[in-house]
This record gives structure tokens, C-alpha cells and sequence, in this order.
């Protein structure tokens, strides 16, 4: 958890930042449990982790050379690891590492993955992804990457992505990627350019 600093810093900390800070701790605690659950259900979780330096150890056995089938049972009992992960130095490091069962990634809630999958389904979000994966940005940047849509439809994008966690504000004005969501966001684009034919 993060630790929050009360009424000692009046002036830096405003309520709207607080509550913020508030709602972001229960998401992080519903995702924590969500996590453990899937975990309890399906051994073989392997929970991620981001760092600002680019050390990581992939101890995943995943490989990534191409798609097998291994003829798993269908109960999931032997379904097999879907792992992903990177060391990316885009803006700033990252290294990003997750490995979990096939049985388990069918157990995750759709809901969620589904918003986040609808957030990059528009070729304009697509974009200011792409742009905010190379570093922060300002409304009027980002308005220049979607030239052809108004203030008002890029901030309804903007909010979308931030809705589903994709980006999220950095100051007045200014968004960003999260750095836990750096990784997974490139390996989105990646692997919805693969199912697509463009890596072949």
C-alpha cells in the first residue's frame, strides 16, 4: 500500500487527489484479491512485478518462438503456462514478467480485459497509446496525433483509456501510461498484430 501523508501538507495534497489515492488503494486490493483467488484456483500464478531497472529474471520457461499444442487435458489439470514479459526503455525502465496457467487466465473476470481490449479496439485510442507509450504527453500534443477529431472526442478517448487503465492523468492537462501497464500494453499491440497476420 501506499503510504498517505495527512493534514501535514495542507497545500500540496487536495481532497480530489486524496480521494484519487483512495480509490486507486480498493482497486489495487480488489486486483490483489482477484489475484490470490486465481491463484488458489489454479497453481501456478506467478504475479508481475515492474521495476526501474532494466534486471529481471525470467524464470518462466516460456517460449516464445511460436504457438505448440501441448494436448492438455480439458479440465485444466495440465493446461499448460501463458507467460509474457519485457525490459522496456521507452521512457524511463521497466521489466514486466507474468507467467499463469492457461486454466487460470479462463477463470480471470472478462469484464475487465474486455474494457481494456475495447479501450485499443479504436484506431484513434490505438494511437494515442501508441504515442503515450513513448513518453508522457499534453492534451495539445496528443491532439496533433489525432488531428482529425475534435477537443471533445479525444477527451472521450482519453477517458475511456483511463477507465480502463491504460493511461492515466500526470498533471493538468498531461496523461500518461502507467508504468505497470507499459509492458502489457506493447504485448496487446504485438500479439493483436499477430493474430492479425502482420508478424508473418
Amino acid at each position: 500500500m501506499i503510504a498517505k501523508k495527512g493534514a501535514a501538507e495542507p497545500g500540496l495534497v487536495g481532497d480530489g487527489l486524496l480521494r484519487r489515492l483512495d480509490e486507486l488503494e480498493q482497486r489495487v486490493a480488489g486486483l490483489e484479491r482477484s489475484l490470490a483467488a486465481a491463484g488458489e484456483a489454479s497453481p501456478g500464478v506467478s504475479l508481475p512485478t515492474a521495476t526501474d531497472d532494466s534486471s529481471t529474471d525470467d524464470s518462466s520457461g516460456a517460449d516464445f518462438s511460436g504457438a505448440e499444442s501441448n494436448g492438455a487435458d480439458s479440465d485444466g489439470a495440465d493446461s499448460g503456462r501463458v507467460s509474457y514479459g519485457g525490459d522496456v526503455r521507452l521512457n524511463g525502465e521497466v521489466s514486466w514478467n507474468i507467467g499463469v496457467t492457461a486454466a487460470a487466465v479462463l477463470e480471470l473476470p472478462g469484464a475487465s480485459g474486455s474494457a481494456v481490449l475495447a479501450g485499443l479496439g479504436h484506431p484513434t485510442r490505438g494511437a494515442l497509446v501508441r504515442r503515450l507509450l513513448t513518453g508522457p504527453a499534453t492534451t495539445t500534443q496528443l491532439q496533433q496525433v489525432v488531428a482529425n477529431s475534435s477537443t471533445g472526442q479525444l477527451y472521450h478517448h482519453l477517458r475511456t483509456l483511463t477507465n480502463c487503465g491504460l493511461v492515466e492523468p500526470d498533471g493538468r492537462g498531461r496523461y500518461r501510461i502507467p508504468p505497470t501497464a507499459v509492458v502489457p500494453a506493447l504485448v496487446l499491440l504485438l500479439a493483436s498484430a499477430d493474430v492479425a497476420g502482420d508478424l508473418r
